[in-house]
C-alpha cells in the first residue's frame, strides 16, 4: 500500500477534492484527473480540518468507486452531509484543510496483531459498525487497548465489545495526502 500513489497523484487528488466542494458554490463542474490509477477502485476517506479541529469526515471503506470518484463524492459528504457538523459555509473553505486517505482493502485480524500508527480499524458487531482511521491512534497517542475500545465506542457500542464471541475486528493501512 505505502507509496502506490505518487506525491504528485496525491496532490491531483487533493486538487480534485477541494474542486468539489467549490462546486457547490461556484457551480464550475470539476475536471477529473486522467490516467489508469485516477481509475482504480479503492476505499478512500477525506477529512476536513479548521484550524487543526475536525470539520468534516466522511469515506468509503471499500473499494466500490474509482480513486476519483471516491474522493469527489467523500469530499462533498465531508463538507455538506457529516451529520456531526453543520454544512461548510462559503466563507469556510479557504480556512479548511484538506486529507485524503487511500484504503488497503480491509482484513480479518486479531487484536494482538494490530499495529498503531500502521493499521485502522473496523468493527461490527450485532448490526453495529465503526472505522477509525490509522491517524487517529497517532493523534490522540493511544495504545492498542485504547484504540479497540474506540472503535467500539464510535460504532455505538460498549467499549469492552471487541472482547465479545461474534465481534468482526478488520484492519486496513492508509496512504495519506494532506494539504499544507
Amino acid at each position: 500500500m505505502v507509496g502506490e500513489y505518487s506525491q504528485e497523484e496525491g496532490a491531483r487528488l487533493l486538487k480534485l477534492a477541494r474542486d468539489s466542494i467549490n462546486e457547490e458554490f461556484s457551480g464550475e463542474k470539476v475536471k477529473f484527473p486522467e490516467g489508469k490509477k485516477f481509475m482504480q477502485a479503492r476505499g478512500v476517506f477525506v477529512t476536513l480540518t479548521k484550524n487543526s479541529e475536525l470539520r468534516g469526515c466522511v469515506g468509503f471503506p471499500y473499494p466500490i468507486k474509482s480513486v476519483s470518484e471516491a474522493a469527489y463524492e467523500a469530499a462533498k459528504s465531508s463538507a455538506f452531509s457529516d451529520f456531526r457538523f453543520l454544512k461548510l459555509d462559503k466563507s469556510e473553505l479557504e480556512k479548511i484543510k484538506i486529507e485524503i486517505s487511500i484504503l488497503s482493502m480491509p482484513q480479518e485480524t486479531k487484536p494482538e496483531d494490530i499495529k498503531i500508527g500502521r493499521d485502522g480499524l473496523m468493527c461490527s458487531y450485532v448490526g453495529y459498525s465503526g472505522l477509525l482511521l490509522p491517524q487517529v491512534a497517532v493523534e490522540w497517542k493511544m495504545s492498542r487497548l485504547e484504540f479497540l475500545e474506540a472503535v467500539c465506542q464510535k460504532a455505538g457500542l460498549p467499549k469492552d465489545s471487541w472482547q465479545k464471541k461474534g465481534f468482526s475486528l478488520k484492519r486496513f493501512s492508509c496512504q495519506i495526502f494532506k494539504e499544507q
